[in-house]
């Protein structure tokens, strides 16, 4: 079953413009960008087939290449990384069972990630997509509470039901708990990693369909999915002392580097 990862990229991030392009430092003092460290990740991930970056911008595109990327030229009218994804597979003329997407903000993704939500969607005949999800310890958790406190947008939280079959997803913090954790806490607030792997179908329907309120209101792709009646199942994964975090705003490129030196990853 060939397996392909895309990392959609583009210059003109809402929140973000240029994000692809930032340099992040990490242990030994080595610069490298957003998009460089992210396709690193991709690239330590077990029984993929291929790998490519989509974009539609020829910055990120001559950058990729230069650092030995494969990239692929997409529509600037993509409104955001899915359909980037399925447009990047038809250009690749399909032929993968498996499409993943690894989005070009979440450098930290460890490969152990994107195997087991592989492994997770082929054991699941039911389900047309599939996405990581990570149980909240204290700090992470409190670590978005502070970011809304400070009007700012932190990780996604996900709520399943007991098949595992996503019923929401939010950028506020999710389910509501009016206890307090210490950081080493285990909490009931899962984080929805920025990862997705795609069967091809659900995947070339998905720019067809018409954007619904839920997507609109929270802007996260995978709500269309979901209003489109198409299961998505949550993958719980563990972190097995990795931190992890998503680049959504400039505030974050600090906490990243001191991830990347904490963890001593070059």
């Amino acid at each position: 079953m060939p397996v392909l990862v895309v990392i959609p990229a583009r210059f003109a991030s809402t929140r973000y413009p240029g994000k692809p392009l930032v340099p992040l430092t990490g242990a030994t003092g080595v610069a490298r960008t957003l998009i460089e460290r992210s396709w690193l990740a991709a690239r330590a991930v077990a029984g993929i087939d291929r790998v490519v970056v989509a974009t539609d911008d020829s910055r990120i595109r001559e950058l990729c290449e230069g650092f030995g990327a494969e990239a692929v030229m997409t529509s600037p009218g993509c409104l955001n990384g899915t359909e980037r994804c399925a447009e990047a597979h038809e250009v690749l003329g399909g032929g993968f069972d498996i499409v993943v997407n690894l989005q070009g903000d979440a450098p930290l993704t460890p490969h152990w990630f994107v195997e087991d939500l592989v492994a997770g969607l082929r054991a699941a005949p039911d389900a047309q997509v599939a996405t990581p999800v990570l149980r909240c310890d204290g700090a992470a958790l409190n670590g978005f509470l502070a970011d809304r406190r400070a009007g700012r947008v932190g990780g996604t939280t996900a709520v399943f039901a007991a098949d595992r079959g996503a019923m929401y997803f939010s950028k506020e913090v999710i389910p509501f708990t009016s206890e307090r954790y210490g950081d080493g806490d285990l909490t009931p607030v899962f984080h929805h990693v920025g990862v997705y792997a795609y069967r091809p179908e659900a995947l070339a329907a998905y720019p067809g369909w018409p954007v619904g309120p839920l997507e609109r209101l929270e802007g996260l792709e995978q709500l269309r999915f979901m209003e489109h009646g198409r299961k998505v199942l949550c993958v719980e994964v563990e972190a097995r002392g990795r931190r992890f975090w998503e680049l959504n705003n400039p505030e974050d490129v600090p906490r990243i580097e001191a991830m990347l030196a904490g963890m001593g990853l070059e």
